[in-house]
This record gives C-alpha cells, sequence and structure tokens, in this order.
C-alpha cells in the first residue's frame, strides 16, 4: 500500500471537516433564537412543519454562510490558535469542495424555507446570512475596530426570521429581540477578543483590543453593558412580557454589569473568559425566561 493511500482521509473524518466549517455551536445559537422567534407570535403552538421547516431551513442557510465564512477567512484563521485547527484553515477542504458544499446547504435550505415558512422569511434569512458570508467578511471584519458591532447585526436578525416564519411580518416584538442580542454582542465578543487579544494581533484584524487597548475596550464594554440592561427591560414597559421576564431581564442584566466593572477595575485574562462564559448563559436564561413569562402570563 502506497504512501498516498495511507493518507487519504477517511469519510468520517472529511463529513467531520464539513460539519466543521458550518461552526454547528454558532448555527445552533441562530436556530435557537429562531425557534424563541416562532414560539412568541401566540399562545398557541405553530404548527409543526413551520417549526420543524423554519428551524432546518434557517441552520441551513445559516451553515452555508459560515463555511463560506471560514473559506474566506482561511489565511486569518491559520494565524490564530484558535482558528487554525479549522479545515479550511489548513487546506483538508478544498475551496472548490467548500464552495459547493455551501452552495448545495444554501439551495436545500432555501427550498426549505419557500415551501414550509414564506418568500419573506426566505428572503430576510438569505439576505441576512449573505451580508455575513460577504459584506462582513470580506469588507467590516478587517476594515474597522466597529466590526463586531456593525456585524452584529447579522447575529441579531435570527429572532426576527423565526418571528416571520410564522407571522409572515415583522413588528415590535421581534425588533426588541433583535435589539437585545445586537447589544449583547459587543460585550460577549470583545470579552473573548481581549483574552485573545495575542491572537487577534497575529490575525491583522482590526480588533478594538488590538487598536486602542484594553482600558477602552473594557470602558465600551461597560456601556454596552449598560445599554443592555435598559433594551432588555423593553418588553417589560411595552407590555410584551411580565413579571417573570423582567425580574430575569434586571437580575441578569446588573449581574452582567458587575461582572464587566470587576474586569474593568482589575482585568486577567481569567475574569475576562469568566465574563465570556456568564454572557452565554446570559442569553440563553433571559430569552428561556420570556419564552416562560410568555406561557404563563
Amino acid at each position: 500500500m502506497g504512501s498516498s493511500e495511507l493518507q487519504q482521509p477517511s469519510t468520517s473524518s472529511r463529513w467531520r471537516d464539513y460539519w466543521v466549517v458550518t461552526k454547528p455551536r454558532v448555527t445552533l445559537l441562530a436556530v435557537f433564537t429562531s425557534f424563541i422567534g416562532m414560539l412568541l407570535v401566540d399562545t398557541q403552538l405553530p404548527p409543526m412543519s413551520v417549526i420543524v421547516g423554519g428551524c432546518v431551513g434557517i441552520a441551513l442557510l445559516a451553515g452555508a454562510s459560515f463555511a463560506m465564512n471560514c473559506l474566506l477567512e482561511a489565511a486569518v484563521d491559520s494565524r490564530m490558535k484558535r482558528t487554525n485547527w479549522r479545515p479550511s484553515a489548513q487546506g483538508t477542504l478544498s475551496t472548490a469542495q467548500i464552495v459547493a458544499f455551501a452552495l448545495v446547504l444554501g439551495a436545500i435550505g432555501s427550498a426549505v424555507l419557500i415551501v414550509t415558512t414564506n418568500v419573506l422569511t426566505w428572503g430576510l434569512t438569505l439576505g441576512t446570512f449573505f451580508g455575513y458570508a460577504f459584506i462582513y467578511t470580506l469588507y467590516l471584519k478587517p476594515n474597522t475596530p466597529q466590526n463586531i458591532v456593525i456585524g452584529g447585526a447579522a447575529g441579531a436578525m435570527p429572532p426576527i426570521l423565526g418571528w416571520t416564519a410564522v407571522a409572515n411580518d415583522v413588528s415590535a416584538a421581534p425588533l426588541l429581540l433583535f435589539l437585545i442580542i445586537f447589544a449583547w454582542t459587543p460585550p460577549h465578543f470583545w470579552a473573548l477578543a481581549l483574552y485573545r487579544q495575542e491572537d487577534y494581533e497575529k490575525s491583522g484584524l482590526p480588533m478594538l483590543p488590538v487598536t486602542h487597548g484594553r482600558d477602552f475596550t473594557l470602558l465600551h464594554m461597560l456601556l454596552y453593558t449598560f445599554l443592555l440592561l435598559a433594551v432588555s427591560l423593553l418588553p417589560v414597559a411595552i407590555r410584551m412580557s411580565g413579571a417573570i421576564y423582567g425580574v430575569a431581564a434586571l437580575v441578569l442584566g446588573l449581574r452582567f454589569i458587575q461582572l464587566v466593572w470587576q474586569l474593568r477595575k482589575n482585568y486577567t485574562d481569567q475574569k475576562s473568559r469568566a465574563v465570556f462564559r456568564f454572557s452565554v448563559t446570559y442569553l440563553a436564561v433571559l430569552f428561556a425566561a420570556l419564552l416562560l413569562d410568555h406561557y404563563l402570563k
């Protein structure tokens, strides 16, 4: 048996490579917040075909977008410890393979959304993830330290996509969910960028800690946590939600502020990791409380 045969990747290894470039954890977050958007339209559960079709279609289009993002950022990813293991960075998947994979996912996802939901949801989903894969990746991320703020709009869209899948319109409720995720994204991501600052310096990306320093970044993180607390209470202000959600939003928001305040007073990478981990928990618990409040009020 020749050495070239020994080096051929197994089928399971190749499928794992395809799975990795879809960024499954980020895709799962997008599907989760979309699912919440679906359930908030009414107190009655939407048709199962809409829930399943909407989640599957959004997941497939998100996966296609993230695959293209991995391809376009392969050179940058190869310089960072956090991402140099990705198949796109290591070259275990070729450009043609990733493009073909993304096109197949995008085509199937589009068909699923059109058949099971509506054209509005498909159009918004396609626009969201096209904007992330190309506008954010190619223009915003490498050119402005405010990349994560502006690009956060794409990450904040899934609740709107879930809402439109059921309601076929856009109203105040999903826009508030959009604003919550939009305000949450900067402190969430900058916490990661702070303890990975050396990585980002090597990457050449103009992340805020690299271009403006730690203190400036921590100040902006604190300001965004105050903004997040205010925005997260808007569903109560417009009577979209009640006491259960209101208490959860207040407690979670104050805890987020406290953690960032402590991080700013005495920075350590360990504390920054803790803020990042809490931010993930924050979003999951906040949306769970929103859903619980919706069905119990």
